[in-house]
């Protein structure tokens, strides 16, 4: 049985609806606002070249499956990125970092942080690869730390930045949108996938509609079996960016589910409704190993 298919239990019992996302998401990290990162130019016309990422990503994410499962997943050959590539990605997240991110527009910028946080974690997992799991990077300070999100890997206008920085204190803070959590991509089976292009100002509303779309319908978002409603951890350590509670991640679900899981929810006994949780969420390196 695929990892992400096993559930997990507080206290050899289901969550029910009404405490959905109680205890795991006090372990989650909080949005917490870096008030430097605001700054923008509502009339900049200045682009940022996310050519060499958007080729990287075609040439190297595949879609996979995970176990023999049928839930398409989309992997990146790690082992097969060369070496003139590898350089070529060292050289995008150089002119990332030298970018005058805070004199650019917001949807200029809303595409250099995705971007940057997504090339960035694909950059650690080659410098440490081959790995298991992303969380085997321990790199972060901390005893009790894992994976890499809390070390600083990148300046960006004198300021070092980790992975969590961006995430939690940049993007998620300022932009609001629970689709952000879509579009990063932590490198694990579990997670949503790492898009096959890059987001550019242009194209960023239609991708993360399609990534929402994507995971929601997918059997890592959500599935319903029996009046037990199976979703990813993800609506659990981040409940508050999905409404708050189990009404407003059930009202986000609606917003994307295709019309199969659409009934599947509308069917739900409210009183015998019960929520779990993906075990361990299935931190599986998203790797397209050689066959």
């Amino acid at each position: 049985m695929p990892v992400y298919l096993r559930r997990f239990f507080i206290g050899a019992m289901f969550f029910s609806l009404a405490a959905f996302g109680s205890l795991e998401s006090l372990f989650a990290p909080k949005a917490g606002l870096w008030p430097v990162w605001e700054t923008h130019d509502a009339e900049s016309r200045i682009t940022v070249d996310h050519s060499i990422w958007d080729e990287f990503l075609r040439q190297y994410v595949r879609r996979g499956y995970d176990q023999g499962g049928d839930d398409g997943v989309n992997q990146v050959a790690y082992a097969a990125v060369s070496t003139a590539d590898r350089q070529s990605l060292r050289e995008y997240l150089k002119q990332l970092s030298t970018t005058p991110v805070s004199t650019l527009r917001r949807a200029a910028q809303l595409a250099y942080w995705i971007n940057l946080y997504n090339a960035l974690t694909v950059n650690a997992v080659l410098d440490h690869y081959p790995v298991a799991s992303i969380r085997d990077i321990n790199i972060s300070p901390g005893w009790f730390s894992k994976g890499p999100w809390g070390k600083a890997l990148i300046v960006v206008e004198t300021v070092s930045l980790s992975l969590n920085d961006i995430e939690h204190r940049i993007l998620r803070p300022i932009w609001r949108d629970p689709r952000l959590h879509y579009a990063l991509n932590c490198a694990a089976i579990g997670c949503p996938d790492l898009q096959q292009q890059a987001f550019t100002a242009i194209n960023t509303p239609a991708l993360l509609d399609r990534a929402a779309r994507a995971f929601v319908n997918s059997a890592r978002g959500a599935t319903v079996t029996d009046d037990t409603l199976v979703l990813s951890s993800i609506y659990a350590w981040f409940v508050e960016d999905f409404g708050g509670d189990a009404a407003g991640v059930l009202r986000h679900l609606r917003k994307y589910a295709a019309p199969a899981l659409t009934d599947a929810l509308d069917n739900l006994d409210a009183e015998r409704a019960v929520t779990s949780i993906e075990n361990d969420y299935n931190w599986s390196l998203n790797d397209m190993r050689p066959q």
